[in-house]
């Protein structure tokens, strides 16, 4: 597109409205590359390195291509941000008068029958005052607000419990039955979507409605010229979930819940419901108890071992179906009790199911727990397949980009986990001068991450590269217990010594509040897990340093991983080399990601596991990363730090003398 090359230029139309513009070549080229993939329909694996402006570079060629466009993101805040800023600044540069939507999942919205409902029930004990005062909060919110996202209501917090009262699910959705339909939000949200040049969305959304043609995007698929999936990394994991099966006791515990609401405002009169939703709900707490811990992931054999699970699952079906008989002979008396007995039907078909199923070549059949809830899975071993039928249904272009998608600028793993066999594959290095702007250090003499003092050991050599860099550091760790010992440890050391640097442990606030004390901070060390390791920005002296306790290898005990790998090795390949070290590597460089975020910024890259040196395969893992300067020497990092000092001391001064007019 010959355009392109003018747009992107030092005097083009992005330069003039954008503050701070700076011509990227890589933003250019994959500009170019994108272009041409929407005008032959083709498919694009596009990896671009931090500070590549890949937003821009998808944006730009799609808005001028024209022609309908879903656009999905790895979360919703990345949604929000699309939608809020980055589309309407290609808009007003370009000044192409495109219509945007945004759509989310339907939990997201208030929904006016379940409000209602809440309203009236005078029988509903919530936990604390707070939640009745967001009630009030939402009533007026709902007679107000244009979209009813909550999300434009900050003052209910986000995990508050009255949102489960008075949104929907794809459960307890009436759908057109509903008396509130004509006004429904989610309804809404859909019919601006139908009409809109681009929606953005997220993946779980996306995969939701690929597979249970439930979020809307069912009716805008066909008339789609381009699908562009932002944070594409994600997508493996996220399309498993929903090319699987799953039912959880959380949906028996809202079937309970609506049940008792329904039976109370229009079923008073039959008492043996309210006794039947009381007995289920009972066995369906004791079933999570049956299994000891939280966030534990078992594969069913070892659960069927369980006498006292399999016996109260065995209950759970039983009073579940006492349920559907009551709920059936109910049912004529609100939309919202049969929509209940519909619900009843599917979950006892979906144990069901599950505990008939042997094996199901193909899948694994596996148990997690959470705080209090316990779900049932089916996933499949291979996504490939399924997600190809996706491609190959009409033609269009699809394109899938992040930061992280190769290894090595090799994308043969992730063309296979996604059935991407015939994808151009392209990777653009980041425009940063990592060679200057950062360091690589692995320190020595650490054993390996299985011995068991490795957590001190870590922390031990990490305090001399926190002191160098006064704070100012993401702590990144593999694992919730390991993120805990490393913070008591900090702690203990900071009280004796007198470490003036805040610790700030994930967990304490939502991320956002986080990161904005870390910031405000200026010398802070955040201690995080998952949560931390990718989507997050931090630029300027405030970040100097990422500490990562071990190669993100995920845990072979998970029993889809396990089976995976079992798939992998039996078809006589190398399950290690071709899906659990690329896997590694991908999230490693997502964790490394979080260093340098601005071509000013300068910092240290702490890996602390030997395996890095020590096994044959960590070339392959330092060589996927930016070109760094390695050392596995203390005082390049002290020096390099001390460098950094003395360049803001400097950059400070010259900038007090500009101010001064000099």
């Amino acid at each position: 597109m010959s355009d392109l090359a003018t747009i992107f230029s030092e005097n083009g139309l992005l330069a003039h409205t954008i503050p701070g513009y700076r011509v990227r070549t890589q933003q250019l080229q994959m500009a170019q590359v994108i272009a041409d993939t929407i005008e032959h329909h083709s498919v694009l694996i596009a990896e671009a390195g931090t500070g590549t402006g890949k937003t821009f570079a998808y944006l730009v060629p799609t808005l001028l291509m024209g022609g309908k466009v879903i656009l999905s993101t790895g979360t919703k805040t990345l949604q929000d941000q699309l939608f809020n800023r980055d589309i309407p600044t290609i808009r007003a540069a370009l000044k192409i008068p495109i219509t945007v939507a945004l759509l989310k999942g339907r939990v997201n919205y208030i929904c006016h029958y379940h409000l209602e409902k809440t309203l009236q029930s005078d029988h509903l004990n919530f936990a604390s005052r707070e939640e009745v005062k967001y009630l009030g909060l939402i009533e007026r919110y709902a007679k107000s607000s244009y979209h009813g996202d909550k999300s434009g209501l900050s003052k209910v917090p986000e995990n508050a419990i009255i949102w489960q009262y008075v949104t929907s699910t794809r459960d307890n959705c009436l759908g057109s039955e509903c008396p509130s339909y004509k006004q429904c939000f989610v309804m809404e949200a859909r019919k601006r979507a139908l009409s809109a040049d681009i929606v953005v969305v997220n993946h779980h959304l996306f995969f939701a409605d690929v597979m249970l043609r439930d979020e809307g995007l069912s009716e805008l698929l066909p008339a789609c010229n381009t699908v562009i999936f932002d944070e594409a990394h994600q997508l493996p994991e996220v399309a498993s979930l929903f090319f699987g099966e799953s039912v959880s006791t959380s949906q028996l515990l809202e079937l309970a819940r609506d049940t008792e609401i329904e039976a109370l405002l229009n079923a008073k009169d039959f008492t043996a419901l309210p006794e039947a939703v009381t007995v289920m709900e009972k066995a369906t707490r004791d079933l999570r108890l049956t299994i000891t811990g939280e966030n534990t992931r078992l594969p069913s054999a070892t659960v069927m071992q369980n006498t006292d699970f399999n016996n109260t699952l065995a209950l759970v079906q039983e009073r579940l179906m006492l349920l559907v008989s009551l709920l059936e002979n109910q049912a004529v008396r609100s939309q919202g009790l049969e929509n209940c007995w519909r619900r009843a039907i599917a979950l006892h078909a979906s144990i069901k199911r599950w505990c008939e199923q042997i094996e199901n070549e193909g899948y694994v059949r596996w148990v997690e727990t959470f705080n209090h809830a316990l779900q049932l899975n089916a996933t499949p071993l291979s996504i490939a397949e399924i997600f190809n039928r996706q491609l190959n249904a009409s033609p269009r272009a699809w394109i899938f980009t992040s930061a992280t998608l190769a290894v090595k600028n090799d994308f043969s793993h992730y063309h296979q986990v996604m059935g991407l066999e015939t994808a151009q594959s392209i990777s653009w290095s980041s425009p940063f001068d990592f060679p200057n702007q950062a360091l690589l250090y692995v320190p020595t003499h650490l054993p390996n991450p299985n011995d068991r003092n490795y957590i001190e050991c870590v922390v031990e050599a990490a305090l001399p590269v926190l002191r160098a860099s006064r704070g100012r550091a993401f702590f990144l760790c593999t694992s919730l217990r390991a993120m805990q010992r490393i913070y008591e440890l900090l702690q203990a050391t900071f009280e004796q010594e007198q470490l003036d640097y805040p610790l700030l442990l994930q967990g304490q606030g939502s991320r956002s509040t986080m990161l904005d004390r870390f910031r405000e901070l200026g010398n802070a060390i955040l201690i995080g897990s998952q949560s931390f390791w990718e989507g997050v920005d931090v630029r300027g002296e405030a970040l100097s340093l990422v500490i990562i306790d071990k190669l993100p290898f995920a845990s072979p005990d998970d029993p889809v991983l396990s089976a995976r790998i079992e798939k992998i090795n039996k078809e006589g390949r190398n399950a290690f080399m071709e899906y659990q070290l690329p896997h590694a590597i991908i999230s490693l460089k997502q964790g490394a990601g979080r260093l340098i975020r601005d071509e000013n910024d300068r910092g240290v890259l702490m890996i602390c596991d030997p395996r890095l040196i020590t096994q044959s395969y960590g070339k392959r893992i330092w060589q996927s990363l930016p070109p760094m300067k390695r050392t596995r020497n203390l005082a390049d990092v002290e020096i390099f730090f001390a460098e950094k000092s003395n360049q803001s001391t400097s950059e400070e001064a010259t900038g007090q003398d500009k101010a001064q007019g000099s």
